[in-house]
């Protein structure tokens, strides 16, 4: 066998090094060429709160809006709330976070709403022993309309609002009237945390993955009126697809305890942590956003509370909980789904008490 010549392997030597050196020059441009994301700015009101603490670091992870987002993060509370607001900043800093591009901490709303694009308002005045329903409600719409004012004059053009603190659904209505500039499609309310929950019944009933159980719907109110409907739901197993009535095979616990139990969660985790729910409802924020933005996996819808433009016979003009698809940033209900005489009347109940709601906070307007 012949030996190789010296110049021969002194060339493949430097035709190598070349293509070496060549490559790693178009790699070196390619990083130059790659041009990272403006940062989205998030609003957090309510920030020093249970639900605030579980959010921020969710967002400043990439959880609510995507893991290649940077994002700037404006805390906005009370003063009371002060010093507890500085330390969840400086809990943030000290957890240098990639995607964190910037951290306001402040009390007052103006500087707080200032340029924002998405708002979540956690913020709102809860109800104490003693008071009556007027009272709390009174308390709430002073909040929403100056919150609402401030975003009016201060927050980008496009800015999303999501609305947590209860009642999240009038509080809502209430921001939407007095922020005129803000498009009524961009003002919604939470009831993904509703919806997160009656998905997790279900699976526990079925021991499935929860991941294989998809289009529950919530209608109507945040609160024990809702109605948690799996009528249209399926459920993934071995053997293919299946509705989850058919699935479940009890109609007794479907119609009554299933939806007992979904209505009456947040107050069963209260009496069982002695506090309300915080993780799950950061985790819930944060699943509305993205999905929002980001849009809903084909297929699949979730549940927003968002403002009626009369679909299912509900009254337009309320925030109402519907099954919606997401796609471009923009929500859209989900059309023709048949419904049954039960449901009906389980939708109309919490619409009705949507109504009682806005005359009230009318009333408190006035």
């Amino acid at each position: 066998m012949e030996a190789v010549p010296w110049e021969l392997l002194q060339k493949c030597l430097v035709v190598s090094i070349c293509f070496s050196l060549f490559w790693k020059i178009i790699k070196y441009m390619c990083g130059l060429l790659k041009v990272e994301k403006e940062p989205v700015t998030v609003l957090v009101t309510g920030a020093a709160g249970q639900i605030g603490y579980a959010l921020a670091p969710m967002i400043a992870r990439g959880l609510m809006l995507g893991p290649d987002q940077p994002v700037i993060l404006h805390l906005l509370d009370i003063e009371q709330a002060a010093e507890a607001l500085k330390g969840v900043k400086m809990e943030l800093v000290d957890a240098a976070f990639p995607l964190l591009k910037g951290v306001v901490a402040t009390t007052d709303v103006a500087e707080a709403c200032e340029d924002v694009n998405v708002a979540v308002m956690l913020g709102g005045f809860p109800r104490k022993e003693g008071m009556e329903r007027k009272d709390v409600m009174s308390k709430n719409v002073s909040i929403y309309k100056a919150q609402a004012s401030a975003l009016e004059q201060h927050a980008a053009e496009d800015c999303k609002v999501l609305v947590v603190a209860n009642p999240a659904n009038t509080n809502a209505l209430i921001l939407k009237e007095h922020a005129p500039s803000i498009p009524e499609k961009n003002v919604t309310c939470l009831t993904r945390l509703d919806h997160n929950r009656a998905l997790g019944q279900i699976s526990e009933r079925l021991n499935v993955h929860v991941g294989d159980v998809k289009n529950v719907i919530i209608w109507g109110n945040h609160s024990s009126t809702q109605y948690p409907d799996v009528n249209h739901a399926t459920v993934t197993t071995s053997s293919g697809n299946k509705s989850v009535r058919k699935a479940v095979d009890d109609d007794n616990w479907l119609n009554n305890e299933f939806i007992n139990i979904v209505q009456q969660r947040g107050a069963a985790i209260i009496k069982a942590r002695k506090q309300s729910s915080a993780l799950s409802a950061a985790s819930a924020a944060c699943d509305h956003i993205r999905d929002w933005v980001l849009g809903t996996p084909k297929g699949t819808w979730v549940s927003m509370g968002v403002y009626s433009d009369g679909s299912y016979g509900i009254q337009p003009g309320l925030i109402y909980s519907f099954p919606v698809t997401c796609e471009n940033g923009q929500w859209k209900i989900v059309q023709g789904l048949k419904i049954d005489e039960f449901s009906r009347k389980k939708m109309d109940r919490t619409a009705q008490e949507l109504v009682e709601e806005k005359e009230l906070a009318k009333s408190c307007l006035n």
